[in-house]
C-alpha cells in the first residue's frame, strides 16, 4: 500500500515514500490553465493603445472583455443552430488560439519547472540547501511570468497597458499588507545572511525546533515532539537567535555532587575516566573535569565532553550514566538533601510533664 510521507519529507519534496511518485495536482493546474485560456480568448483582439489614465485603461479592458464575451456567445449560439460558417469561425477564432495558448502555457510550465530544479539542485549540491530551494522557486516563477507575458503579446495584448494597474495594485497591497511585506524583507535578509539553514536546530521567537523550510514569508520548524511550527520571518530577523547546529562541535556539561568525606584525588580520577570513555567513543576530543565549588552540603563537580550537535542528547545521557557508575564503583557517595533534628532531653521532659 502506498503511504504518503509526513513531516519533513512532505515539506521537502512531496514524494511518496514507497513508490517515489509525486502526488497529483491535476485539478489545480486544470483550473489555472482553463482560466488562462479564457483570458487569452477574451483578449484575442488588439487592445486599444495605452493611455495614461488608470481608469481609462481599466474601462477599456473591461469593455473589450465584455465585447469579446458577447461575440463568443453569439458565435456559439449560431454554431449550435447549425450555422457552418459560425462553426468555422468558432474553431478558427477561438478554439485553435485557445488550444495553442494552453499548449504554450503547459510547455512553459514544464520548462520552468525543469530549469528551476536543475539550477536549484546544482546550488544545493555546491552551496546550500536553503539557497537552492529558494532559487528553484524564484527561477520557476520568473520564467512562468515571462511565458505568460509572451503569450499575451502573441495575442496582440498590449502588456504595457497593465503597468498603471500593477502600480496602483502594488500601492494598495503595500498599504494593506505592511506586516506581510516586512516578513518578505526579513525573509530576503535571512536568505542573504543565512544565520541558520535547513536541518539546523534553533531557538527563536519563544520556540525551538529543527528548521524544515525557509520561505519569503515564514520559516517552518519541526519540534522534537514532531509539532510543525510556522513562524513569520518578521519575528525572527532582528531578535536573539540561538543556533545549536552551526558549529562543528557542541559541549555537553554534566554536574555532579560528592560528599565531603570523599577523597578529592580519587573523585577526580573516577570522573576523568568516566568522561574520557564517553569522549573516546564519540570522537569529540579531550574531556574535562572541573571542581566548581564547595557547597553547603556537598562538593560540586562538572564533567565536560565535546560532541557533534546531532549526538548531543545521546552523549549527555551516556555521560550521566558513566559518571554515576564510576562513582558507585569507587565507593564515592552522591549526597542528597537531608536534615538532622536534635531535641534536647530537658525539652522532652518538660513537654511530657
Amino acid at each position: 500500500m502506498c503511504l504518503m510521507p509526513t513531516g519533513r519529507d512532505r515539506a521537502r519534496n512531496s514524494i511518496c515514500g514507497c513508490c517515489k511518485r509525486r502526488p497529483l495536482r491535476t485539478a489545480f493546474w486544470i483550473r489555472a490553465i482553463f482560466c488562462g485560456a479564457l483570458i487569452l480568448v477574451s483578449s484575442s483582439h488588439p487592445v486599444v493603445a495605452q493611455t495614461e489614465s488608470l481608469e481609462k485603461v481599466g474601462k477599456q479592458l473591461a469593455d473589450q472583455a465584455n465585447q469579446t464575451a458577447r461575440s463568443l456567445l453569439d458565435v456559439v449560439g449560431r454554431a449550435v443552430d447549425g450555422d457552418t460558417t459560425a462553426l468555422r469561425e468558432l474553431i478558427s477564432t477561438y478554439v485553435i488560439p485557445a488550444g495553442v495558448a494552453l499548449l504554450v502555457l503547459f510547455i512553459g510550465y514544464m520548462v520552468a519547472s525543469f530549469i528551476g530544479r536543475v539550477v536549484g539542485g546544482l546550488v544545493t549540491r555546491k552551496v546550500d540547501l536553503t539557497l537552492g530551494k529558494f532559487l528553484n522557486k524564484v527561477i520557476k516563477n520568473l520564467i512562468m511570468a515571462m511565458v505568460v507575458l509572451g503569450v499575451l503579446g502573441k495575442f496582440n495584448v498590449d502588456v504595457t497597458s497593465f503597468a498603471a494597474l500593477l502600480a496602483a495594485a502594488g500601492f494598495a497591497l503595500g498599504m494593506a499588507l505592511q506586516g506581510t511585506l516586512s516578513s518578505i524583507a526579513a525573509g530576503v535578509m535571512l536568505l542573504v545572511f543565512r544565520p541558520f539553514r535547513v536541518d539546523d536546530y534553533i531557538v527563536v521567537a519563544g520556540t525551538e525546533g529543527i528548521v524544515d523550510e525557509i520561505d519569503l514569508f515564514t520559516t517552518r520548524l519541526n519540534s522534537l515532539d514532531n509539532r510543525h511550527l510556522i513562524i513569520p520571518n518578521s519575528q525572527i530577523f532582528g531578535t536573539i537567535l540561538e543556533n545549536y547546529s552551526r558549529n562543528e562541535y557542541r559541549r555537553v556539561d554534566v554536574s555532579v555532587s560528592t560528599s565531603y568525606s570523599a577523597d578529592l584525588y580519587a573523585t577526580r580520577l573516577s570522573l576523568e575516566e568516566a568522561a574520557a570513555a564517553v569522549a573516546e567513543k564519540f570522537g569529540g576530543g579531550e574531556s574535562q573535569v572541573y571542581l566548581n565549588e564547595l557547597g553547603q552540603s556537598a562538593i560540586n563537580w562538572s564533567c565536560r565532553v565535546w560532541c557533534r550537535p546531532k549526538e548531543y542528547w545521546q552523549v549527555r545521557e551516556e555521560l550521566t550514566a558513566s559518571v554515576k557508575t564510576a562513582l558507585d564503583q569507587a565507593g564515592i557517595v552522591i549526597p542528597f538533601p537531608q536534615f538532622d533534628v536534635n531535641i534536647a532531653g530537658k525539652v522532652l521532659a518538660k513537654a511530657a510533664a
